[in-house]
């Protein structure tokens, strides 16, 4: 039972660094542009099915890996100037709507080009092994996820706060008119900022497809759970998105894993099953509720 603990323990935080890598583009485009861009999810498809179309022609994950991080941003590019750009000034309303329909579009044009049936990817051959960790062994590929997750997060974090670019960004978050006064290009900083969190979007679909099919409408679950990450950790917050992508990621697998088990000491395994994932998939959302009521702004939050 403990090894299986142990197991959980690692299958939540690879759940998390993959949130992490969804959230923190959400949370830099919101933050940074004010923006509600319900399309994040169809970023994280467009990345997993360029990813699993390159693995398939080329048979290499290497070059699909690449593939999703530059469709994504594509798409994420095409999209701000376009569409997004004409947005900024309008209420939350006009931007729900219109990343909406943005969603219908995607699905649409992914099913006619790829087709409904879902798409597999194969885990790098040299990746296809265990790790031996103690008491049990662990895949060694969701172990170069959860590293290559951190890794990302590092360095995102020391291009917010050591680069030219970071200083813009967060100077646009703080106040946009008075870095335009100043002569910073603000249509080309959004443009950069959009298209960076559409390629950690894309990337996350890259991992994810590897451990699931790659289907049509596969980004929407997960963009409801980064809205609730970023509600944790507080809009606009890179730190934030983090520890709230773990905490979330933490909850929900440890849920699934123990609920079941505790209601099977006085229920009939069925019955176990079904009651204790159904209050498992409640779980983040009481969390997030209870953030909400000691922190309104998130955990890394400012006051508006």
């Amino acid at each position: 039972m403990f090894t299986l603990f142990l197991e959980q323990l690692l299958n939540g935080l690879q759940s998390g660094v993959m949130l992490f890598l969804m959230a923190s583009g959400l949370t830099l485009v919101f933050g940074v542009m004010g923006l509600i861009n319900l399309a994040h999810g169809s970023l994280y498809m467009v990345g997993a099915f360029a990813c699993a179309t390159v693995a398939a022609w080329t048979g290499s994950f290497w070059l699909g890996l690449v593939a999703s991080l530059m469709a994504a941003a594509i798409a994420g590019a095409l999209v701000e100037i376009l569409i997004i750009r004409r947005l900024y000034n309008r209420d939350h309303l006009d931007q729900v709507l219109a990343t909406f329909a943005l969603i219908l579009i995607f699905s649409e044009g992914t099913r006619w080009i790829f087709g409904s049936f879902p798409l597999f990817l194969s885990v790098p051959e040299f990746l296809t092994g265990t790790v031996m960790m103690p008491g049990f062994e662990y895949p060694l590929f969701r172990l170069a996820i959860i590293i290559a997750g951190f890794a990302v997060a590092v360095g995102l974090f020391l291009l917010i706060g050591n680069t030219r670019l970071g200083i813009r960004i967060r100077a646009g978050e703080a106040d946009r008119g008075m870095i335009a006064a100043l002569g910073v290009d603000i249509d080309r900083l959004y443009t950069i900022v959009f298209a960076l969190g559409a390629a950690l979007a894309g990337l996350a679909g890259a991992f994810v497809g590897t451990t699931q099919s790659v289907q049509v409408g596969m980004g929407e679950p997960v963009l409801i759970l980064a809205f609730v990450v970023i509600v944790i950790g507080g809009i606009g917050s890179i730190k934030g998105a983090l520890v709230g992508s773990l905490l979330v990621g933490f909850t929900d697998t440890m849920g699934r894993f123990l609920l079941p088990h505790a209601f099977a000491t006085f229920l009939d395994p069925a019955s176990a099953t079904a009651i204790g994932s159904a209050l498992a998939s409640m779980l983040i959302y009481i969390v997030m509720a209870l953030v909400l009521f000691l922190r309104p702004s998130g955990l890394f939050g400012t006051e508006a």
